[in-house]
């Protein structure tokens, strides 16, 4: 009998447990089928966006925002390490190219300026000195040269007169000799004293070279010195607004350390980021609508960044004419790039998530009623706030655009 009991209450619990499971299921099944088929939702018309497919031309444009920037800028650098000592501009301020932005204390800058100008005032002198000095030497070697012809001339003139003297029985062949070769050893003397001041004046260009060398070191140290001391007064360099100033009274700043940024104030470009997804189509000179300060300026791509910096493609866009006067760098705008313009296509609004030569479902009104029946849609080009319908609507459908990611299990929505 025990054992009986036993094999009973076993089969019992298992039965008992198959039932369970079977009510679940069936509860689950019927859950599905109410939802699929059961009775529609309602929503009211006033939280439905609703747009009619419209056929006609539709213009493809994307719309980004951006700002305007400075088309040319300029960061100055320290040009020498310094404290600051002063700061004489901020932000905002309008300057001109040699406005003194920022001075710097280098007490070390100025002493060698003195230490290079006293050292080219030396190398100066220096070549003045030998310029006196070697020009003394060549007139001295000028004077030998002159004596040394002159004598070259008159035993010259004495041995013609003894040859006509020798030929007229005057004097003795042996006078005549010896008056020849005197001749002879003043026109060799001569002749060397020559050669001496042509190397008198190759000596004389070779070491003028080597002091004027010297001089010209000394005087290129005292410019790099000299120009050193003058960067310490930091000037603009370009007419502009002051956009930055980034030291701060007291700070220690190094060599080529940026300092301050000027922009030109009348040379403006808008700079827009455009989403990643929307920017296959962007090309350069594409024409661009810029909306500022309430007026709308014209102007086209100048350039695409062709990097993706956090899903976006910046570009920049030059105006075809100056900006208002209201308009200044880091005002917000919104721009409008017109890429083409399709003629005879039927589009809707851009619904959330449609893409170009995809495809999805959409909630569709037709021919007045209030049922809005789910419908297969494939989608053409896209604009920023329009899409063209390939397939699946035609003109006057009343198209839902809302977010319907409630009713995903409904084919059908009551508007009410």
């Amino acid at each position: 009998m025990d054992i009986k009991k036993q094999k009973r209450a076993w089969f019992t619990g298992k039965r008992r447990l198959s039932i369970l499971l079977g009510a679940t299921a069936l509860i689950v099944a019927l859950g599905i089928g109410f939802g699929v088929g059961g009775a529609a939702p309602s929503a009211k018309r006033s939280d439905l966006w609703i747009d009619s497919a419209r056929h006609g031309d539709m213009v493809r444009e994307i719309r980004a925002t951006g700002t305007l920037v400075p088309k040319v800028n300029r960061w100055i650098t320290a040009g020498v390490a310094g404290t600051v000592q002063e700061l004489l501009v901020q932000a905002g301020e309008r300057v001109e190219a040699d406005t003194v932005l920022i001075r710097l204390s280098n007490p070390a800058a100025k002493t060698e300026s003195e230490r290079a100008r006293a050292a080219l005032a030396g190398a100066q002198a220096e070549v003045a000195a030998k310029r006196a000095a070697l020009d003394l030497q060549r007139l001295e070697q000028n004077a030998l040269l002159a004596k040394a012809e002159s004598a070259l001339r008159i035993t010259e003139a004495k041995t013609a007169a003894l040859t006509r003297a020798e030929e007229a029985g005057v004097v003795s062949r042996l006078e005549l000799n010896q008056s020849q070769i005197t001749m002879e050893q003043d026109r060799s003397l001569a002749g060397a004293e020559r050669d001496r001041v042509a190397a008198m004046g190759r000596n004389v260009e070779a070491q003028m070279r080597a002091v004027t060398a010297a001089r010209d070191e000394a005087e290129t140290a005292y410019e790099i010195a000299q120009r050193e001391e003058q960067q310490l007064e930091v000037r603009a360099g370009i007419e502009g607004i002051v956009q930055e100033v980034s030291p701060e009274l007291g700070e220690q700043v190094e060599l080529g350390q940026r300092l301050a940024r000027v922009a030109r104030h009348d040379v403006l470009i808008a700079r827009l980021q455009v989403p990643e997804v929307q920017a296959n189509d962007l090309a350069l000179d594409l024409p661009v609508r810029i909306e500022m300060n309430g007026g709308v300026l014209g102007g086209r791509i100048a350039r695409i960044d062709p990097a993706v910096r956090e899903g976006r493609v910046v570009i920049d866009v030059a105006f075809d004419a100056p900006p208002p006067p209201g308009a200044r760098p880091d005002l917000t705008v919104e721009g409008r790039i017109v890429l083409n313009e399709l003629t005879g296509v039927t589009s809707i609004a851009r619904p959330t998530g449609a893409l170009p030569g995809g495809a999805g479902s959409l909630f569709v009104l037709s021919n007045g009623s209030n049922i809005a029946q789910r419908r297969s849609v494939r989608y053409g080009s896209a604009s920023s706030d329009r899409i063209e319908i390939k397939a699946g609507l035609a003109e006057g459908d009343q198209v839902i655009l809302s977010d319907t990611g409630q009713w995903n299990t409904y084919d059908s929505i009551r508007v009410e």
